[in-house]
């Protein structure tokens, strides 16, 4: 059994004050704040280099964390342990006859599974294990959620990676590099994952992924794996291309409708759901089909034009309502046009945000991508959808994250935070 020091977790009665010593006596930087609701704590990391400090806040009088504090007041509270493989740990740990507090693992802060040894077997110290979440293979299997009368099916078309400061825009590096750690060529990892809608009548996809038709080049810039994809998500849900009746862009850009098009056996490019109608926005598509220096790279002909030229394509305005409960929203900023898709049904509202929150790790109101061509227009939009996000208990889908689909926002003494629930 191979394991690294991870962090060290320390129980704190006053965080404020625990962490001004920290950053403002010994010049470390607090990274992201995190609340783990089944555990009832909150849990901020500071960064020492190779590993953190883990400072544990209770968030209420019952908690494991409240109960030591009481009980021994303010310290470490234990030591975490970095392993491969948690269950093969476990299991070796159990043939030695160790005394396990979880036999089995559970989930814990940033995605990882974390299991605990129990103090007497390890001469008075608390030992978690700990094994992170895998960067970029969380989800590929299709999660089906009910929305009111909505079926949702959150799917995946692959992989990908852009640069990291494109995607964090004025956000300094240290402050996102640990929580989406970048290649030796700045690229961050990132998934492109569509929504299927269905209401008993008609099976509705919003966006498809980048597709197959990006050339070697492109392919190694953008890092593409597309060794799981769209047509493998869609057979895992049961479903199929033909199944598809409505395709429906956020916006236009290669990695969110670079599969609504693809080549034929002749090498043709055709509409990839034959039997749909594809919607789009219509000021968008004007944008899209006079692209200027700043947006060309990212608005590919081959991936909408052929719609149009198949009599297949029907544009919409702001507000439009593409199936009952079913609506566009316009954000822009991103692009001018750029639209978030709000699904009502029965009482509950959940949002596909596109690339107003590409990744879970942007909640934040400033956090903004360098590609937006209208940044404050981005800024302005999040921070009253956030607002409203959090007052009605909207789902968010997250199309970009590597490691999460969906959340609640949540927020508690000023920090926002997403309660993943894929």
């Amino acid at each position: 059994m191979k394991a690294v020091l991870d962090h060290v977790g320390i129980a704190v009665s006053d965080l404020q004050a625990s962490l001004a010593f920290f950053k403002d006596v010994l010049g470390l930087h607090v990274e992201q704040t995190e609340e783990i609701a089944s555990q009832r704590v909150r849990a901020t990391f500071i960064n020492t280099g190779q590993s953190t400090l883990e400072m544990l806040e209770a968030t209420a009088a019952d908690s494991p964390i409240a109960k030591f504090v009481e009980k021994r007041g303010p310290g470490m509270h234990h030591v975490a342990l970095r392993v491969e493989d948690i269950e093969a740990a476990l299991a070796h740990l159990k043939s030695r006859g160790v005394r396990l507090i979880d036999e089995k693992p559970r989930p814990g802060a940033e995605g990882a599974l974390v299991a605990f040894i129990h103090p007497s077997a390890s001469h008075g110290v608390l030992v978690e294990l700990k094994q992170p979440a895998p960067k970029v293979e969380l989800f590929k299997t299709p999660v089906r959620l009910t929305l009111g009368d909505l079926e949702l099916i959150t799917l995946m078309d692959g992989f990908f990676a852009l640069d990291g400061g494109a995607m964090f825009g004025v956000v300094p590096r240290p402050l996102w590099e640990k929580r989406l750690p970048p290649d030796d060529s700045n690229r961050i990892p990132l998934t492109t994952r569509p929504l299927i809608v269905r209401n008993g009548k008609d099976t509705v996809i919003i966006d498809a992924g980048v597709g197959d038709k990006m050339d070697s080049k492109n392919a190694q810039i953008y890092k593409l794996d597309r060794r799981y994809h769209l047509d493998h998500a869609l057979a895992e849900a049961g479903l199929s291309a033909e199944d598809i009746t409505i395709a429906l862009a956020s916006h236009l850009h290669f990695d969110h409708v670079g599969g609504f098009t693809a080549l034929d056996k002749s090498g043709k490019i055709v509409p990839r759901f034959p039997n749909a109608k594809y919607i789009a926005h219509r000021a968008e598509w004007e944008d899209a089909t006079h692209p200027h220096e700043r947006n060309r790279g990212s608005y590919l002909p081959e991936n909408f034009v052929p719609l149009k030229d198949a009599g297949v394509l029907t544009l919409v305005d702001d507000g439009a309502e593409i199936i009952p409960g079913v609506k566009y929203r316009r954000s822009g900023g991103h692009t001018p046009n750029h639209q978030v898709v709000t699904l009502e049904s029965a009482g509950r509202t959940a949002v596909f945000t596109a690339d107003m929150y590409p990744t879970s790790v942007h909640i934040a109101d400033p956090w903004v991508m360098g590609y937006d061509l209208l940044p404050v227009d981005t800024l302005f939009f999040k921070r009253s959808f956030a607002t409203e996000a959090i007052e009605r208990e909207y789902l968010v889908f997250f199309e970009h994250d590597p490691s999460m689909a969906a959340g609640y926002l949540r927020e508690k003494d000023g920090k926002r935070f997403v309660e993943r629930i894929i």
